[in-house]
């Protein structure tokens, strides 16, 4: 592969980072990429590899689920080399940011993860992130790794109705 494409690769996924208020996943990095059929699942692996070993980009790991945000490094090398970038490439990804950036924002703002205390003893941490704050905060402790693991995957669909519920409880003056 001509090292020019893949460098392009690259630029091409901080760009995205770079135009983001919020971590996005390696799905999501990969999902428009390969939509868009510039390349392979395999030289996006390996780019997204390459920018870590770099420190352009850092990963955070979430019950099986990475997370990247770009680094200043990321963002000065971006500044540098966005000449390489097509305008027709920047307007394919602002394009696709705009389209799906509620969706892409939602699977990140609201992490949840459990871990094994003791035997018999699940701790289970799940949050709410606006605008990289944290409006909610839970933990809980479980008896079971299953129960652990039911409640992170229901956290994402079921956490709008659980911090209505709790603010609504809390305000209520009425004793």
């Amino acid at each position: 592969m001509q090292s020019d494409t893949f460098m392009l690769y690259k630029l091409m996924i901080l760009y995205m980072l770079n135009k983001v208020k919020f971590p996005l996943t390696n799905a999501q990095l990969t999902s428009f990429i390969l939509e868009k059929e510039y390349t392979n699942y395999f030289n996006i692996q390996q780019a997204i590899s390459e920018l870590i070993d770099d420190s352009f980009i850092a990963v955070k790991t979430i019950r099986n689920s990475s997370l990247y945000r770009i680094t200043e490094s990321g963002k000065e090398t971006l500044l540098f080399f966005d000449n390489m970038i097509s305008a027709g490439i920047k307007e394919d990804i602002d394009l696709y940011l705009q389209e799906n950036k509620y969706d892409l924002q939602q699977e990140v703002s609201t992490p949840a993860q459990y871990f094994q205390i003791k035997k018999g003893e699940y701790s289970v941490h799940m949050k709410v992130i606006e605008q990289d704050t944290p409006i909610i905060e839970l933990n809980l402790i479980v008896p079971t790794e299953d129960e652990a693991s039911l409640m992170c995957n229901n956290w994402k669909e079921k956490s709008s109705d659980i911090y209505s519920y709790l603010m609504a409880s809390l305000l209520d003056d009425k004793l």
